[in-house]
């Protein structure tokens, strides 16, 4: 019998039934569509995330004093100087985009009526690019005014907000630090909220690290940010940058250089088990509705007996009429995984329209996976009852009532 014919009948066979073909196909398409958004969800949940951490510092390297050994005190001649920063841009200068150094302290504001301790941080123009903060008004110090001392300011959003009301009206006006008088040049904020995580608070003032010097009794730089030239240079800058380190202090002294690369790492092990666990779960639907199609098409089989005796009696093989039963499983499973499919694909569609600023990605491999697994149902689940079939007896199929 020609395949067009063995499709007419399947397909004449399985219209008779629709509502129950419908039920039986449902799985495949709850399957497939759960297949192809779970990989979608989780792509897109893994690159949100790891654009969050880039956000951070793209390629950044940090460090800072760690300890002396239990042999050696600590003094302040093992701390991270801006002598160490100078020696990183001048050797590493062809491998890095910049680097600079972080001296915190902190001083007493008045706010709201009262006096608040609050973070003041010195650094130079380059800490901007490095820890990729996002200028909201005004504009970031500059070299100059880093190597002749000036006394400008720039004030994190919420601060900004609480002393003068908004981010505009802060541009020019000037806040008390130590006895000295700061003039504010602007706002910004970090791109990635750290959660005071980091040396940056919600509320934090940033002035040039040349007057920050004369705040504190040692000079410590802590961290040291080193911004590398492409991926591939953080880890090789990073063993370098430690090397450098020890080479210009006492021995004994310990540093920690490290890099974003164990969190980026670990970040794309958990996404990882959460695909495959979600895909787990989504494989369970399908084997479900596979088991579902197999029910169906034994009690399809039992039904039609009669059916297959008289096809039988005229001539028709058991091969024919096995083909037949497997294109009618395939059939099913096949339409409910291209209807899961496109269901699959035009929800993350849809939703890209409703958020902005995110990419969702839609893997074609997942979409080929759930076409494979539709037909690999169709003919695993359909094997048996087509088997069955197969092998009536036509004379005993004849008798059935």
């Amino acid at each position: 019998m020609r395949l067009a014919d063995l499709l007419t009948f399947s397909l004449h066979a399985l219209s008779a039934n629709r509502f129950r073909t419908f039920l039986t196909a449902l799985g495949l398409v709850i399957g497939n569509a759960s297949v192809i958004l779970v990989v979608t969800i989780s792509l897109t949940s893994e690159e949100l995330i790891l654009d969050q951490i880039r956000a951070i510092g793209s390629n950044m390297v940090y460090a800072q004093y760690e300890a002396g050994t239990n042999t050696t005190a600590p003094v302040s001649a093992d701390f991270v100087k801006f002598a160490d920063v100078e020696a990183v841009r001048k050797q590493f200068g062809d491998r890095i985009i910049a680097a600079t150094g972080v001296m915190v302290n902190y001083d007493r504001i008045r706010l709201d009526g009262k006096d608040q301790d609050i973070a003041v941080i010195g650094s130079d123009d380059q800490y901007i690019h490095v820890r990729n903060l996002v200028l909201l008004s005004g504009r970031f110090m500059d070299a100059g005014e880093v190597l002749y001392r000036q006394k400008v300011a720039m004030i994190t959003e919420k601060l900004a907000l609480r002393m003068f009301g908004s981010q505009v009206n802060s541009i020019g006006q000037t806040i008390k630090i130590r006895d000295l008088q700061f003039t504010v040049i602007g706002t910004f904020k970090e791109r990635t909220e750290s959660f005071g995580l980091s040396e940056l608070a919600a509320e934090t003032v940033l002035i040039p690290i040349t007057v920050m010097r004369y705040y504190v009794a040692a000079e410590r730089i802590d961290p040291m940010y080193v911004q590398a030239i492409s991926p591939e240079e953080v880890e090789p800058l990073t063993r370098d940058i430690q090397t450098l380190l020890e080479s210009r202090h006492r021995a004994g002294a310990r540093y920690k250089v490290e890099n974003l690369g164990s969190i980026l790492g670990a970040a794309k092990s958990i996404s990882l088990i959460l695909r495959i666990v979600l895909v787990f779960i989504s494989a369970i639907a399908l084997l479900i509705s596979g088991i579902g199609i197999m029910n169906i098409m034994l009690v399809t089989v039992t039904e039609r007996t009669r059916e297959i005796g008289i096809r039988m009696s005229i001539g028709a093989s058991r091969r024919a009429v096995m083909q037949q039963f497997l294109i009618e499983a395939v059939l099913i499973s096949v339409s409910g995984g291209l209807v899961g499919i496109l269901i699959g694909i035009s929800i993350p569609i849809t939703a890209q329209y409703f958020a902005e600023g995110i990419d969702i990605p839609i893997a074609p491999l997942s979409v080929i996976v759930a076409f494979g697994v539709s037909v690999a149902v169709g003919l695993g689940f359909g094997l048996l009852p087509a088997s069955r079939a197969s092998k009536l007896n036509p004379t005993e199929a004849l008798r059935y009532e």
